[in-house]
């Protein structure tokens, strides 16, 4: 079963903005992709379908086989809950919890007991390389640091897609190599990672690069490693 399905999708705002136009799109478990493309290409539009954070105007979404316009906003936001850990840009962090907290925070709505989301969460650190940073709250931490306590915090629902929009935008160079070199390191166990992403750089790096511009998927390669 693919882990997001997309046929013939379309969004329109009021004022005929149209931000997605017939885009057909399928996600595979297992797979590392970017889907990259210039400010206005609707890319950002694109992220919020595959989020289930926003409903098509027509054509089909699925995750994890469920038609996402068939569900109801408590049934969508269970469906999110359970399949897709979301990565952003700017971390959002709270600032007077620790790591340990910040992440176990990601299964609150799981209805996991506490001391279970903390067993989870010092789990979770530790596959981002942050096992000595487990009492640290945001501020005695780097960015990237911050960013691993984000994708940990992603992660420790055992979602099937991790969606990272931007991942390094917030980072320097150094720190943005570390957490794409973790995305790769998770990749190789298995996880289904999707990059949202401006930096074309980042996105020739990934095995699938699907380029997105004036709403519409423009081309969708795969690289030569990838397809053999």
């Amino acid at each position: 079963m693919t882990v997001i399905e997309l046929r013939a999708v379309t969004k329109s705002y009021p004022g005929g903005v149209h931000a997605l136009r017939g885009v057909d799109l399928s996600i595979d478990p297992g797979e590392l992709l970017a889907v990259v493309g210039p400010s206005g290409s609707g890319k950002s539009t694109l992220l919020n379908l595959i989020g289930t954070l926003d409903r098509p105007t027509s054509g089909t979404v699925r995750v994890a086989g469920h038609d996402v316009g068939a569900l109801s906003d408590s049934q969508l936001s269970a469906l999110r809950a359970r399949h897709i850990g979301f990565v952003f840009q700017h971390f959002h962090l709270s600032p007077g919890r620790d790591a340990v907290d910040n992440v176990a925070d990601g299964l609150l709505y799981a209805g996991v007991p506490l001391k279970e989301r903390r067993v989870r969460a010092r789990l979770a650190l530790e596959q981002v390389r942050l096992g000595h940073r487990l009492s640290h709250r945001p501020h005695e931490l780097s960015g990237g640091e911050k960013q691993r306590v984000a994708i940990a915090r992603a992660l420790v629902g055992e979602p099937d897609l991790l969606l990272a929009d931007e991942p390094t935008g917030a980072l320097d160079t150094a720190s943005g190599r570390i957490v794409m070199e973790l995305l790769h390191e998770l990749h190789a166990t298995g996880t289904t990672i999707c990059v949202i992403t401006h930096d074309q750089e980042i996105a020739a790096a990934l095995p699938r690069h699907i380029r997105v511009r004036d709403g519409a998927v423009v081309s969708d390669r795969r690289s030569v490693e990838a397809a053999s």
